[in-house]
């Protein structure tokens, strides 16, 4: 069986639940999604299917990527991704839909953040800055880097300025509060990475 899909991301709200706590949610927009083509052991040697989501106008993409599409008998899509299926029974053109999940799952969600663009130590890492008194020209500079005469170099891997964002991220073990199939709408409990319209990678994590 296929173990996760592709979604987007709609934004936050609340839902309060049957004792009257206000839960906080995510709504994720997930599928449908069409089946692409399977990949099987004796083929490719592991078995996955892949899934195409966000129909787009055919003229968009080149005509071998079209005739790909056109396998499944659908139109073209935005986005194509791969999922590992173990003894899957879809077929291709057949659409799966956000019924796989439901009310009480844990999920993995994996996104591209929100991309910073260069940022100082303070903000990228945290750090707390220097004094800002008697003219020390430090307040918000990363400080001494070096080392002594061993080992003489700067380690790799140092913290700091630089890109801050724009990466992808897995945030792990959410539960699903609700799902609306007839709107194609799950609703997390917490924050998923990315921006709003965003798309994300829904993958079925442990069980609750």
């Amino acid at each position: 069986m296929i173990n996760g899909l592709l979604g987007k991301k709609i934004g936050m709200s609340q839902v309060f639940a049957a004792d009257g706590q206000r839960i906080p949610v995510t709504v994720l927009e997930v599928g449908p999604c069409t089946v692409l083509q399977k990949k099987t052991v004796e083929t490719d040697g592991y078995e996955a299917v892949q899934i195409g989501f966000a129909e787009k106008a055919a003229q968009r993409v080149t005509k071998p990527t079209m005739g790909h599409f056109k396998k499944a008998g659908k139109g073209a899509f935005s986005y194509v991704r791969e999922f590992r299926a173990t003894g899957d029974d879809s077929a291709v053109g057949d659409v799966i839909s956000c019924t796989m999940f439901k009310p009480g799952d844990r999920i993995d969600v994996s996104g591209t953040s929100k991309g910073k663009g260069f940022q100082g130590v303070m903000k990228r890492w945290g750090f707390a800055g220097g004094r800002a008194s008697h003219g020390s020209m430090f307040k918000r500079r990363p400080g001494a880097i070096g080392q002594s005469a061993w080992p003489s170099k700067v380690i790799k891997g140092k913290k700091m300025p630089g890109q801050m964002g724009n990466v992808r991220v897995t945030t792990q073990n959410l539960i699903v509060v609700d799902v609306r199939p007839e709107q194609n709408l799950v609703l997390v409990r917490g924050a998923v990475p990315g921006p709003k319209n965003g798309l994300l990678e829904i993958r079925k994590g442990i069980k609750a």
